[in-house]
């Protein structure tokens, strides 16, 4: 690369009036050629790639109030002709690419914007793909819009050169135009030339009072040294007698210095476009008025003017500037390879694209979501979820429901067996009861429990399937397919679970409406009722009379609450845990037979498109690094 650098320090030596005269002819040195066509050529392919979505490059903008000849400065560089007209002409920025080709090529050229790609070879067609482009972008009629349109014209008849040309500066709205337009185009504007990577090549009439124009202002704001500020002066041909020193003064920075300088141009009129004046003409009328102006003909020997030392001094202040620019963009994209390859590695990866690796990853990713749920079912240690701790809470509470209700026997006791003698007594005598008042009593207690009972397995529903599901969204947290199936089979599963269970419980509270134990206990209360008399289910000598029922019935509910305590827990546990984990991950397994993995893997999160975007920048920096690696 030092001998492409040297060469272009050299490049000020051979810009001279001498080669504007051969530019004149069409000729571009091709020792210059071959020393800038290669910068160019980078810059653009670094943009191609996309890489000036991460780094800013260098460029040319060309800015200009309305009807100040911008578009005639880039109609007589690019040698086609642009959209014209008053107001808003140019909508969107407009990326001009002229390449010089030689070998007897003829003239072609590509318009490209969004995902569309045109390629023609009518140099008369610019002008309406150029304003059908702007009307796709940016609607019909006067609004603008960002969006860049790239025409790259391939011809022996331009030279080497790229330059972004922006929408004219706006003062007042006209008809269709919201209120806020002016402010629009300079938001638009300014996000261009306030880069340190831009040449600011700014249009102004020379007929207006170069101080008070809206495109030097903004200028001098992102650029208040002038340091990569380049002026031109359009339409000398209308400035009025006698302020013909005003404008030498301009052009030999005298009144609003700038690095860059000045140059004069005199483009195509109306007038000269309506008699069909070809651009090639144009070319020789603007040098023929130069050389016999009264004051404005030694500009030409200062190389202050005409569009080919335009595009001479163009292209060498954008070489220059790439030249310079190429150090600092090298450290740049090292830097941020390095901040995003960090990043990227704090994401899990994605799935592979080859076929059967992405089966494969398929496969892990689905025995890692089975192996999360069995780890959640069964209570595995130092799992940060442990559903268990939130399952114990609701069965304490079950618990302890069952075991408030144990104060309150007694008056259901009362309330029962005064039923009995008012309405079920028969012969016996007071102080005698049929059996039935037992089982009334122990039927009566137990029903108050159903309830309670199904409310503590919604309960439990809902905090297994939540769990569940926010294994499923952990798991699957890029993946909206797999999410959706396994939402899908979780719902449906406790479900089917959960009718199951209530179907048990009930079940359970029916046969608790039989009334039988071998408990211990039962018989431990009747021993102590029956005068310490050795008391089981085949020696049975105790009087059961009204007076031994509370006791009795104390200990045959103690009995009722402790099985009802452990049962329902358990049912819950097995059916709604452990056997809803099993059939979730028999199910999720099955997806594997006969899935379009392909469909199952699309990504949709912010997650997933975070790391894309950060990983499509890893690569544009990488071949970016790589281009400037080659070039070197």
């Amino acid at each position: 690369m030092e001998n492409d650098q040297s060469s272009v320090e050299d490049v000020d030596d051979s810009f001279s009036v001498e080669n504007c005269k051969h530019a004149l002819e069409g000729v571009f040195h091709s020792h210059l050629e071959e020393r800038v066509r290669p910068y160019i050529d980078l810059i653009d392919s670094l943009r191609l790639i996309g890489i000036d979505d991460d780094l800013a490059l260098p460029t040319i903008a060309v800015i200009g109030d309305q009807s100040s000849g911008k578009s005639s400065v880039l109609e007589a560089l690019s040698g086609v002709a642009l959209p014209r007209g008053s107001g808003i002409v140019t909508r969107c920025p407009l990326e001009l690419k002229l390449r010089k080709i030689k070998g007897g090529v003829q003239w072609r050229a590509v318009i490209s914007y969004k995902e569309r790609y045109i390629e023609f070879d009518d140099p008369s067609l610019v002008e309406a793909y150029v304003e059908n482009a702007q009307n796709e972008l940016a609607g019909d009629g006067v609004g603008i819009c960002d969006d860049l349109i790239t025409l790259e014209i391939m011809s022996p008849e331009v030279c080497d050169l790229t330059l972004i040309d922006l929408p004219g500066i706006a003062r007042v709205p006209v008809k269709g135009q919201p209120e806020d337009i002016g402010e629009q185009i300079k938001y638009l504007i300014r996000s261009f030339i306030e880069k340190d990577e831009t040449i600011n090549l700014v249009v102004v009439p020379c007929n207006v009072d170069i101080a008070t124009t809206e495109a030097l202002k903004m200028a001098q704001e992102v650029d208040p040294e002038g340091k990569r500020t380049l002026a031109i002066l359009t339409k000398p041909d209308l400035v009025d007698r006698g302020t013909e020193r005003n404008i030498l003064d301009v052009v030999r920075n005298q009144v609003i210095p700038l690095s860059k300088g000045y140059i004069v141009v005199k483009c195509r009129g109306q007038q000269q476009i309506d008699n069909k004046i070809s651009l090639e003409e144009a070319t020789r009328v603007e040098r023929d008025f130069f050389k016999r102006h009264e004051y404005f003909s030694c500009l030409l020997n200062e190389d202050k003017a005409t569009i080919q030392c335009l595009a001479t001094k163009l292209t060498q202040d954008l070489v220059d500037h790439i030249k310079k620019s190429l150090p600092l963009l090298s450290e740049q994209i090292k830097k941020q390879l390095w901040d995003l390859r960090k990043e990227l590695g704090e994401y899990d990866a994605g799935p592979p694209l080859d076929p059967v690796m992405r089966k494969e990853f398929f496969i892990t990713t689905l025995m890692k979501f089975n192996d999360t749920i069995n780890r959640l079912a069964t209570g595995a240690v130092g799992d940060e979820d442990n559903l268990f701790v939130e399952l114990r809470s609701e069965f304490k509470k079950w618990k302890g429901h069952l075991d408030s209700t144990k104060s309150s026997f007694h008056e259901t006791v009362q309330a029962v067996m005064q039923e009995y003698d008012v309405k079920y007594r028969g012969r016996e005598l007071p102080g005698f009861s049929d059996y039935s008042v037992f089982e009334m009593v122990v039927q009566r207690l137990v029903i108050q429990l159903k309830g309670p009972a199904i409310e503590t397995l919604r309960v439990i529903r809902a905090t297994i399937q939540k769990q569940f599901s926010d294994v499923s969204r952990s798991c699957f947290l890029t993946y909206p397919f797999l999410q959706c199936v396994a939402a899908n089979k979780i719902d449906n599963i406790q479900s089917k679970q959960e009718s199951k269970v209530e179907q048990r419980i009930l079940e359970q509270f029916e046969m608790e409406q039989l009334v039988y134990t071998q408990d211990g206990i039962y018989f431990k209360s009747l021993r102590e009722t029956g005068d310490g008399e050795k008391v089981s289910e085949d020696n049975f000598t105790v009087l059961d009379t009204r007076s031994k029922y509370p006791e009795m019935l104390k200990a045959y509910y103690e009995i009722v609450v402790q099985r009802l305590a452990d049962q329902v827990p358990m049912l819950i546990r097995y059916f709604m845990l452990k056997e809803s984990a099993h059939l979730l991950c028999r199910e999720m397994l099955g997806l594997l037979d006969g899935a379009n993995v392909a469909e199952a893997l699309r990504e949709e999160s912010d997650v997933s498109r975070r790391r894309v975007n950060v990983q499509n920048r890893v690569d544009r920096l990488t071949l970016a690094q790589e281009k400037l690696s080659n070039f070197a």
